[in-house]
């Protein structure tokens, strides 16, 4: 099995091999070991994750794959602080969540220090193939830029990764309570923006329509 290669001068995801029919939690076993099959193969596993999730969050692919390359190298680097093999997946997920809190972070300082317009996010073509939808989307994210780091990461993994409310809160060490408060406050002031806005309206109605 070819190994993976993380450069952090060069972050970009490689292409993925077949992976072993191993539990993920003899794939930790031998992580917390050093073996290097258990590195290639917690990659293939869990990068599409990570990626996805960094996707949906900072509406750039580019961006993503940056985040991605720099969860995983301090998932590898750390990965002898791994006591429960069976904890792999929300091991990597707790890297991940606080990598995109810290970028979010730099986003939001970023947009205070510059009076320049954001660069229009990367979208996928083929989940996007019309330009309408890509504007709709480009719009959108845009509101999402407006809510803190914190709010927008609740946000994210609430709604577009499904988490439960006990999860984001145990991977994001915040009390249940204050989750739920972070995600009222994202839903109410991004269902106001929305509602300012003609074609996100007409966006989330067809989304509603697809479910």
């Amino acid at each position: 099995m070819s190994s993976v290669q993380l450069n952090r001068r060069s972050p970009r995801l490689l292409c993925l091999v077949a992976g072993r029919e191993t539990s993920d939690a003899d794939v930790a076993r031998a992580l917390i070991l050093g073996e290097a099959w258990a590195v290639s193969e917690t990659w293939n596993r869990l990068a599409p994750m990570v990626l996805t999730m960094s996707e949906r969050c900072m509406g750039s692919r580019s961006e993503a794959e940056d985040i991605t390359q720099e969860v995983f190298y301090r998932v590898f680097r750390k990965a002898s602080t791994l006591r429960d093999p069976n904890s792999l997946r929300s091991f990597v997920y707790s890297f991940a969540i606080r990598v995109l809190k810290t970028e979010l972070r730099r986003r939001k300082l970023r947009s205070w220090l510059s009076l320049n317009q954001p660069n229009e996010l990367e979208l996928l073509q083929s989940q996007t193939p019309d330009l309408e939808s890509r504007e709709q989307l480009r719009r959108f994210h845009s509101l999402l830029d407006r809510l803190s780091p914190r709010d927008r990461l609740v946000f994210i993994l609430r709604r577009m990764e499904a988490m439960t409310v006990e999860e984001i809160a145990r991977h994001m060490n915040l009390s249940e309570s204050t989750v739920k408060r972070s995600m009222v406050h994202a839903s109410t002031r991004l269902a106001r923006w929305i509602d300012a806005d003609p074609a996100l309206v007409e966006l989330v109605a067809a989304t509603k329509r697809e479910e």
